[in-house]
């Protein structure tokens, strides 16, 4: 199994709010930085996302990518690269747990570049880009979904 980079954060919200903020692709531009558009080009029979298009700009790497989701539950969504001009892979997850009045959130991301990438420097992207992500998410949901 390939090495994953993993970082958890609580939020004050239900489970289902944070996951209505995670499945709400529309609005990752809003709050994530690097999503400059999100475009949903599947859905399963529940309408939730089967496959989305990313445009991203994280500074250096800027990339349009293709991702399948899986939901299992309410509680976990996963997902996998379809396509990308700068990736090899990306496979990543949220989990969720109800911790106290709030969720525990738990993101989960693997990623390999088509150039090369010594392994430390591989991981500290990823934990920039998850610490980035949870950080973004956290404010987004707290701030209720009128914001």
């Amino acid at each position: 199994m390939a090495e994953y980079t993993s970082s958890s954060i609580t939020i004050e919200a239900a489970p289902a709010d944070v996951m209505g903020v995670i499945a709400d692709f529309a609005r990752y531009p809003e709050w994530t930085g690097e999503v400059k558009e999100a475009e949903v080009l599947a859905t399963d029979d529940s309408g939730r996302a089967e496959q989305v298009r990313l445009v991203m700009d994280a500074g250096a790497i800027k990339d349009d990518q293709t991702l399948a989701y899986t939901w299992s539950g309410a509680h976990e969504v996963s997902w996998t690269l379809v396509k990308s001009q700068m990736l090899r892979s990306l496979d990543g997850s949220y989990l969720l747990k109800p911790s106290g009045t709030g969720t525990e959130v738990t993101y989960q991301l693997t990623v390999d570049v088509k150039i090369p990438m010594l392994g430390m420097i591989k991981r500290k992207a990823e934990k920039v880009i998850i610490d980035r992500a949870l950080a973004g998410l956290k404010k987004r949901v707290e701030a209720g979904p009128d914001a």
